[in-house]
């Protein structure tokens, strides 16, 4: 969600710096708020665009190369029960 958050601080700033423009009255400033509100509307959807093209990229497994099958070895002999001891007396 990195490209998103990125596109829609753009869009907050262009907001809020037509915020600006309207309140104080710049004119000289009101191209530059549209502009920069009208590149975070454009950038939004590429961002999230990207940001899933990036999850789904690393949440794939590149496939095993496929070599010479291993030989299956024997299942070990099964383990003896050990002799049973004799219970240990209480201390005290």
């Amino acid at each position: 969600m990195r490209y998103t958050k990125i596109a829609l601080l753009t869009f907050g700033a262009g907001l809020v710096l037509g915020l600006v423009v309207v309140v104080i009255e710049i004119d000289w400033l009101d191209r530059a708020a549209s502009g920069l509100m009208a590149l975070g509307l454009m950038a939004v959807p590429l961002g999230m665009i990207v940001d899933w093209r990036l999850a789904t990229k690393s949440a794939r497994r590149p496939r095993k190369a496929r070599g010479k099958t291993q030989e299956r070895r024997a299942a070990p002999p099964p383990r003896r029960n050990p002799r049973p001891r004799k219970p240990v007396p209480p201390k005290g």
